[in-house]
Formats: structure tokens, sequence, C-alpha cells
């Protein structure tokens, strides 16, 4: 980093310090200060002016909730998944990255449980607290703990039709929240060391709070003091502990200010919130122009990552709107990017490509979504800034609930827009060429978050392939984080990706001390970005191999050739010495198998330019025996064999898949490719 970056990191440290001393010092929010603060005498005044007295139009206020409902009621389906989710929530089941945990309607919930495990984090002060311990991870808990849950109570009770069903859901609201704040004292165990979890938990909290406010099992002072109080004290942890001390502030920082500008936004009479939303307003506008690039792509380095800050953003944005707070005309036209380039990648079906860390990472899960779900996004922008560009395809329940029924008429009133188009985006990295059914992605950039690669791969050139829909060569993903340390490496290493290894070594050092951290060594960029009307072309370079012994350069050829049907990929390498290189091509599944081709398929792939020029004799068929999706033929001369493989299509979940390696022994200047035919 520059000298004066870390300076600036310095001094956030050195602020983050005297912000902590500062809390430490103060007294914690008691129901006295409740009262000053909202101009009230007795605890029962709370209850009117805390939920009656409500000025904000957010898409939580009681107002909109007849809007809200009448979209759900217009969309096939959205009510009953609407009440499911509820019911998930009211029988306290949540599914964590995979593994099912369920506590019964009522019950107290045992929320430092790391289910995986079995085992307990303590309830310590956080200073004593064990985070990253081997063979445990914290976001498994912290998923509970986030209570989007009681958002999904509250929508239950929006679109319950009996009294009856309102007043279970609001139950359960109340039980669940006295149970988490009365076995997590502030300050004590997992769920207080990251303020990312606490300012998104406390907006959940109170979101969910002003959906119940005409209830009468919330409009009690022995409940709503406690959790006014609860608020105010998840605000000022929050405010103290901001995450904004790292070298390079990311996401994190973002999911800090969204947690105090919609608590904030939404009871402006708590102690401290006026000052909090000025803070947050202000970070946020700060943010979006820091962490997304002005062609709209997230600087994470990871596009499953994008869909989180997509998501982040757009809360606080219109929160902060319905409580009359503006971001400003810059933040509002970089957001609306950010919904481009979702759309951009995504395919048919929705999917986006796994493109660097996938945490399974969500802010308002209104919709169980597959975890590489991205195409509802473009609904939602294209009803949120009324844009034509993203008109078409399907209004998602995400779009009814924050936008309502005059979201709805917006969204029906545009034209469908045309199909995405080939696009290189130059600053995040990531290059797409797609057509008659194919979406092809491609990693060539620097490292996310300005060079500290916090969620960047050793992906360099690697790329991702969906056809008709579907992922058919895919990144393997992420597997976990500080759990399985060895896995994390693994997964984010050279050869968990499509992509040349030479000599067995890594495009950039992995650091197993640093599970968080990938140094700029590669220099990926792009030579040549050519669309065009019936092929295109992308050349792509990286140098992460220049610190060989006998330093080799690697050039990458995509050719997608649309009236073939055939995507010829063919790499040049250029250097000195003697090398093995290996290639790989990472399925998904096991569904692949050798096969000699039809000679239709081999005369397809002897037409597409950039290719071999004689092939193997025989090809890698791939996708179910009675319907492959296509065959790829390698360049003669490659030794190829298939081989057992990992693929981790969410955060905590590894299946068996198998990858094709193809390899060569070989003195540079040379050349090697192959030929993907679809069917």
């Amino acid at each position: 980093m520059a000298p004066g970056a870390l300076a600036k990191s310095a001094v956030r440290r050195v602020q983050g310090v005297a912000r902590q001393a500062i809390y430490r010092r103060r007294e914690q929010v008691d129901e006295a200060q409740l009262l000053e603060s909202f101009g009230a005498t007795r605890a029962e005044d709370l209850v009117t002016l805390a939920l009656d007295h409500r000025t904000s139009r957010a898409w939580c206020e009681l107002s909109q909730r007849g809007s809200a409902r009448a979209a759900i009621e217009r969309l096939p389906g959205a009510k009953a998944r609407t009440l499911e989710r509820a019911a998930r929530a009211l029988r306290q089941e949540w599914d964590v990255f995979g593994t099912q945990v369920s506590f019964g309607e009522g019950k107290p919930v045992d929320w430092s449980l790391e289910p995986v495990s079995g085992r307990h984090y303590p309830v310590d002060p956080v200073e004593r607290m064990p985070l990253h311990v081997t063979g445990m991870d914290p976001k498994y808990p912290w998923v509970m703990a986030r209570l989007d849950s009681v958002v999904a109570l509250a929508q239950g009770a929006w679109v319950a039709d009996t009294e009856a069903e309102r007043s279970r859901f609001a139950t359960a609201f109340v039980v669940q929240t006295l149970d988490f704040l009365q076995a997590n004292p502030v300050g004590m165990g997992v769920h207080w060391t990251c303020a990312m979890e606490i300012g998104l938990r406390a907006a959940n909290v109170a979101q969910a709070l002003v959906m119940f406010a005409d209830r009468p099992e919330v409009r009690r002072p022995e409940f709503l003091v406690p959790v006014l109080g609860a608020l105010a004290e998840h605000c000022a942890w929050v405010e103290a502990h901001l995450e904004d001390t790292s070298a390079v502030p990311n996401n994190h920082l973002v999911s800090n200010y969204v947690g105090l500008a919609v608590v904030g936004a939404l009871f402006p009479e708590l102690p401290g919130a006026p000052r909090q939303v000025a803070l947050a307003a202000n970070g946020l506008r700060t943010q979006m122009d820091a962490q997304v690039h002005p062609e709209g792509t997230s600087f994470e380095g990871s596009i499953p990552y994008h869909r989180l800050s997509v998501e982040l953003f757009t809360l606080a944005f219109l929160v902060a709107r319905g409580a009359g707070v503006s971001l400003g005309p810059a933040y509002e036209a970089r957001l609306r990017l950010m919904f481009v380039a979702a759309r951009a990648w995504s395919s048919e079906s929705g999917l986006a490509p796994q493109i660097g860390d996938n945490d399974s990472g969500r802010v308002f899960p209104f919709q169980e979504r597959e975890d590489g779900d991205h195409g509802y996004l473009a609904g939602l922008g294209a009803a949120l800034f009324n844009d034509a560009g993203l008109g078409g395809g399907v209004f998602p329940d995400e779009a009814a609930w924050l936008l309502g029924d005059a979201g709805l008429v917006r969204f029906n009133a545009l034209p469908v827009a045309p199909a995405p188009a080939s696009v290189s985006f130059a600053e995040g990295g990531f290059h797409i060429l797609r057509g008659e059914g194919v979406v092809l992605t491609v990693s060539a950039g620097k490292q996310g978050q300005r060079g500290v690669g916090g969620h960047s791969h050793n992906d360099k050139l690697s790329f991702e392939l969906h056809f008709n829909g579907r992922p058919v060569i895919v990144d393997p993903g992420t597997g976990s984080y500080t759990r399985d340390p060895a896995l994390r490496n693994a997964m984010r290493s050279t050869a968990a990706h499509n992509t040349l290894q030479v000599d067995g070594a890594e495009q950039a050092p992995l650091d197993p001390a640093r599970l968080f951290a990938l140094p700029e060594d590669a220099r990926a960029r792009v030579v040549a970005f050519q669309p065009g009307a019936k092929h295109d072309r992308l050349v792509v370079r990286h140098d992460g191999y220049r610190h060989l012994p006998s330093p080799v350069g690697i050039e990458r050829t995509f050719f997608l050739d649309r009236h073939v049907r055939a995507l010829a990929v063919g790499d040049r390498l250029v250097g000195t010495g003697h090398h093995e290189v290996v290639g790989r091509l990472h399925l998904p599944d096991g569904q692949a198998r050798w096969c000699k081709p039809a000679a239709e398929v081999m005369a397809r792939a002897g037409r597409v330019q950039e290719g071999p020029e004689a092939f193997d004799a025989r090809a890698l068929e791939i996708g179910p025996a009675e319907a492959p999706v296509g065959w790829v033929l390698f360049g003669r001369g490659l030794e190829t064999s298939l081989v057992p493989s990992r693929y981790s299509p969410g955060y905590g979940r590894v299946v068996p898949a198998v990858s094709v390696e193809f390899r060569r022994q070989l003195t540079p200047p040379a050349w090697l490719g192959w030929v993907f035919v679809f069917r």
C-alpha cells in the first residue's frame, strides 16, 4: 500500500482506541435516559411516543403495510412463501449454511451453539473471547443471532388472515427478542465480537418493532423499555467499534453504517441517534465512492460479495429516503449501476458466477434463493429506479416488500430490456462473453479491496461457464473460512481454478497466517476485448510466474463463436527454461465421461478460430449421458485425465465432484488449447 494509505490506517486505529476508551467510561442506557430522550415522564408514555408518532415512510412502517400486502398478493406464491418463512421463524428453525437447527416455538434458543461441532462459545467478555478456533466457525451462530427471523415473523403477521395468527407471530417476536437479550448481555459472548453482526441485528430488530407497532403484545413497557434500550446499546457499541481500522475498510464498515442508519432513522429519539445517523450518512456516501467502482462493480474482488454489497447499500438508501435523509445523487447513481452489473453476469436462470469468496451473505432474505442467485436484483433495480434498461424478467418478493404496490406498477409499465450483451468490467476485473445460451465470466484484474485481496482467489485467467442457465465449468467456491484453514487455502489456490499452473507454483503466495489477504503478484490485465456480431474475442494476461527461477508469462485467449456455438481457449507461454504445465476444468458434479466425438462435433470444433489445428482422438462429454450439454476437445499432444475434486456451491457446503486435468512438459515459447462445442 502507498505510505499515505498506511498513515491513514494508523490514524484510524488510534481513533478507534479513543472511541472504545470513551465507550467504556459511559453508563449503559437505562429507563431514565430513554424517558428523557423521548420526552416521556412514565414508561407507559413510551408506547405512544415511540410507536404511534411515526413520521418515517420507510418500507417497514405500518403506513406501508397495505401497499406491501397488495403487491405480495399479486405475485404468484409470494404470500405462501412469506407464511412459510414466518412459520420456520415461529418454530425457531434455521438453515445454517446447510445445517438444520431447530429449538421449537417459544423455547429458549441455544444462541452460543456452534451447530456443526456441537461445541459452545463461552459467554465471556469479548476481550477474552477465543473467536478463531480450528474446528469452529462463529459465522454459524451469527446466522441465528442476526435475527432476520424477527423480520420474517413481522412479515407473516402483515399477510396473515386471522387475528390468532397475527397474535402468535407477535408473541414469538417478543419471546425471541427478549430471549436473545437475556442470554447475550452487552459485551459478552460471540455475538458481541463483530460490529457488522451487531449493526445488522439492531437493524432487523428495529424494522420488526416498527412492523409490529400496533400489536398489543409489543405495546407493553416491560417489553418496549428493554428493547429500545438494547437498540441504543447496539448502536453505541457499533459507533465505538466501527470496523474502519483495517488497512482498507470493506463491507463490514458499510454494515456498521447500515445498522446505525436504519435504527437512527426509525427511532430518531434514541440517545445518540441524530449523531449516529449523520455519521452513517456521511460514511455511506464515502464508502459508496470507495467500495464501488464507477462502472458499478464492488471493489471486494468477489462476485458473490457484490450481491451482499448491493443489498447493504439498497437497504440504507430505502430506509434513509423514507426518513427524509438524502444520501445524494452520486450515491443513487452508483447504486443503480450495481444492479446493472449484476444483470450483466447473471444467466437466463438468474445465477451468477462464483468468482472470489462466497459466504452466502444477504441482508434482506425475503425469499429463499440459491447462493448464486443474482437474478432478482434486476427486477428490484428496475422498480426502484424506474429503469427500462433493467426491465423485463420477474418482479421479485424483495421488491414487493421494499417498494410495495407502487413498485409493482412501475415495474409492469417498463418495456422489456434487450438481453444483456458481452461486457468488460475493467476495474472489477470481470469480463463477460455471452450469447446462444452461453455466459462466460473471466477473472482478470487486480486483487480486490485495493490490493489487499481479502476475498480474492488465485483465479487469474480462470473462468466460470454457464450454459442454458446452469453452471457447467465452475469455480469450486469457498468451503470455509476459519473452521478449516487448510481447506480455506486449498479452495483459493491456483489448482482449485480453471487456469494454468506452472511447476506447481501459486500465482500469488498464500500465507497460512493470513486467511484474508492475497498479494498483488499476478498483475492480471486485459490485452484485448473485442465483442462482435457473430463472435467475441478476449485476450488476458498475468505475470504470476515471473518470479520462477525460469520466468514465464501467460496470455490466454477466449474466442466465443455464436454461429458455430463453440468456445475456443488458447494459452500462449513466453519465457525461459523447461516447465511442467497443468490446466484444469472443474465441474460441479461427476457427470462427465470420455468418448469418441461425432464427426459433426469434430467439424464444428475445427471451424472455430483460435482453436487447435489438430485434436486428440477422444473428447470429454459433459452433463447427463442421456442429454449432454457439450463436448471438450483438447489439442493433440496434451495428456488428459479425470480426477476427483470438490465443489462448494455455498458457504459451509462441500460436495464431491470431478475435474479434468490437461498437462504437458514444454519449453516456451509454446501454445496449447482446447474447444468446447455446445450441444
